[in-house]
């Protein structure tokens, strides 16, 4: 059989490194492309020197480099290129929206163009502060247009637009994954996001930052289950609709504080802020489409393992 060749860009960041290394254990050629202004290209060091991978440092807002667009045959097209957490896609909010449009369409051109099937990583974010819980695919948001998180909000749902156009005029085979918090190692430390906040915080015995009362609920999906889901998105037909990928069990974060408190052992106090703009006060999806679509795919990771998995890896990071 041929060997897929699979492109990953965003391919250095969390989640897309270990995309990278599921298709590589799964026979694929891959290629990552990142332009590591938040991905690392520590994050790809167990797969760098193996013959079936190459990484090209590119900025998917530029005009997509030779080596990319003369490629004989794409099978696969993953867009996870844009910065996922508040910190990193408000320090550029112009950027953000700008990754998420015009990389969209230089990405859609090129799965045109060579015939691939295309995935957008979309976000939880395009339901905004949810006046409906849990969030179900036809929900459209209660999304703020113009508040600091806006860029990212907007940004993704202008790209859930291009996908869907692009399918109805050029016929071009998209999926679109809508993903909820996801935690796991390889995290960055400083991108602000709640679990890695708490785990350095938690490890070196400082105050644990909580927005508001912590009533506000999430829920996390451990990375080998996202990574499961999106691994059979790309698989046989599926569905074009945009499809929830999360953990419908959810957490207060003050719940979510309190445990990873006890499981590293940490004496730290909860230090209460008030809540940023726009911050969502429950985030939980309904993932009956997920279900259906994927053969019965549900989250398997209990967050009491998937945190402890996480913790140990921060243990031994540099934070």
């Amino acid at each position: 059989m041929k060997r897929k060749l699979s492109l990953v860009f965003g391919g250095a960041g969390f989640i897309g490194s270990h995309l990278c290394r599921r298709l590589l254990s799964l026979g694929h050629e891959v290629i990552a492309v990142d332009n590591l202004s938040t991905g690392r290209i520590e994050n790809l060091a167990e797969v760098a020197a193996m013959p079936s991978f190459r990484f090209i440092r590119h900025d998917i807002t530029c005009a997509l480099p030779t080596a990319l667009t003369s490629l004989s045959a794409i099978d696969e097209i993953y867009n996870l290129a844009c910065p996922a957490s508040p910190r990193h896609y408000q320090s550029d909010p112009v950027k953000t929206m700008i990754t998420s449009v015009t990389g969209s369409i230089n990405l859609l051109e090129l799965a045109r163009a060579s015939d691939a099937r295309i995935l957008l990583a979309s976000t939880s974010e395009v339901y905004g502060d949810p006046l409906l819980s849990p969030q179900n695919e036809s929900y459209c948001g209660n999304v703020n247009t113009t508040g600091p998180r806006s860029c990212y909000d907007e940004g993704k749902r202008a790209a859930e637009t291009l996908f869907n156009d692009y399918r109805r005029m050029y016929d071009t085979d998209t999926r679109i994954v809508r993903i909820f918090n996801t935690y796991g190692p390889r995290m960055s430390a400083d991108d602000g996001r709640v679990i890695p906040a708490f785990i350095t915080q938690a490890l070196k015995g400082v105050p644990l930052t909580v927005n508001g009362d912590g009533s506000q609920t999430r829920s996390f999906m451990y990375i080998d289950d996202l990574i499961d889901a999106i691994i059979l998105m790309m698989g046989k037909y599926i569905t074009h609709s945009p499809v929830n990928l999360g953990n419908p069990v959810e957490i207060k974060i003050i719940e979510l504080a309190d445990m990873i408190k006890r499981i590293t052992g940490s004496t730290s106090t909860i230090d209460y802020r008030p809540m940023p703009q726009d911050d969502p006060r429950r985030r939980c999806p309904d993932i009956t489409r997920a279900r259906d679509a994927l053969g019965g795919w549900f989250p398997a990771v209990d967050l009491n393992y998937g945190l402890t998995a996480t913790i140990n890896y921060f243990k031994t990071s540099k934070i």
